[in-house]
């Protein structure tokens, strides 16, 4: 039989004084501000912008080589090394950088802060689609695992940034996991949704359900039609209870799903560019959105009182992403 010590007696004692916490949670504002000096996160996907991470076009994109043609699939590419351009051109970096100058701008003319990922991964010519490579949540950020070879990799510039932010990184999708911040969308703050498509499989969504699940939001899971990459191709919402939406690439499912939420779609406008919903909502019912390519669905959404900020941005979305994937929101207010 052991005989307790006195000093195990004192210990003991010492730690029934000085015990441990579990409450209040970590997403609670009280510990966020003790242990991480401000609220960090995004519960949803419309309340007011307070910070967004980005990253200006830079030499990364010279990688594009104009003279590697593939005119079957009408894009610039090479399947060596892993990188591709769609369209008839080879990237126009100067005109790039200005029309993501001009968003910045119109970013911060909103009152958002805008932080600059920490220098690139060589050669990783998309890190200025920065929505794939980190997603916010309740408390913080989770840092992605990008599908394509010439995408993986952004993911230490991202986790760097974050970290000299002093941002919480609540997982790290690991394993064979893959998962792109595209096709990951707040309905309310319960509720999110993910798209499941060649950037994103089970294992990936298992992870953010996991930590979804302690914060007791409900994770929908979509699988896409085809080759969709990203669920905010089709899905994004513009208002509390507004999203913008392209039904011929959503399942009956899910658009019923939206109904019984109360949450209002607005279609896009079939005459215009299917990137029309690559928006980016400021605030409630105010969204930054495309310049002059997308008319008929502005003049619908200008009618349910939508606010939209029009930005030029033609040249970025060459490679692959328009505003919404150019901006990763790391804090966002309640609504």
């Amino acid at each position: 039989m052991s005989v307790m010590t006195e000093g195990e007696y004192r210990y003991n004692q010492l730690i029934k004084i000085f015990k441990s916490e579990p409450e209040p949670p970590f997403e609670s504002d009280e510990q966020q501000a003790f242990v991480w000096g401000r609220t960090w996160g995004c519960p949803n996907d419309v309340g007011k912008l307070r910070v967004v991470l980005m990253h200006r076009p830079g030499d990364e994109v010279k990688i594009v080589d104009p003279s590697k043609r593939i005119a079957d699939v009408g894009a610039f590419g090479d399947p060596a090394e892993g990188w591709y351009w769609r369209g008839n051109e080879a990237p126009d970096l100067e005109a790039m950088q200005a029309q993501h100058d001009g968003l910045v701008k119109a970013l911060e003319a909103e009152g958002v802060k805008v932080v600059m990922i920490d220098g690139p991964a060589k050669g990783r010519m998309k890190t200025c689609y920065t929505r794939d490579s980190c997603i916010g949540v309740k408390g913080g950020a989770i840092v992605t695992r990008m599908g394509p070879p010439i995408r993986r990799g952004e993911e230490l510039p991202v986790t760097r940034t974050l970290a000299n932010l002093g941002c919480p990184v609540l997982r790290t999708i690991h394993g064979n996991a893959i998962m792109e911040g595209g096709s990951f969308a707040w309905i309310n703050d319960k509720t999110a949704v993910i798209g499941i498509s060649s950037r994103v499989n089970d294992a990936g969504a298992d992870q953010i359900e996991e930590v979804l699940r302690w914060q007791g939001v409900e994770l929908i899971r979509v699988y896409l039609t085809g080759y969709r990459l990203h669920i905010d191709g089709a899905f994004v919402m513009i208002d509390v209870d507004t999203a913008i939406i392209n039904p011929t690439q959503l399942p009956f499912v899910f658009l019923e799903r939206l109904k019984e939420m109360g949450i209002r779609t607005v279609e896009v406008h079939h005459e215009d560019p299917v990137w029309t919903i690559n928006c980016l909502a400021v605030a409630p019912g105010r969204v930054l959105m495309a310049d002059g390519v997308s008319p008929r669905t502005m003049d619908k959404l200008d009618k349910i009182g939508i606010d939209i900020v029009s930005v030029p941005y033609d040249k970025v979305y060459s490679g692959g992403g328009g505003i919404h994937c150019s901006t990763s929101p790391l804090v966002r207010d309640p609504v």
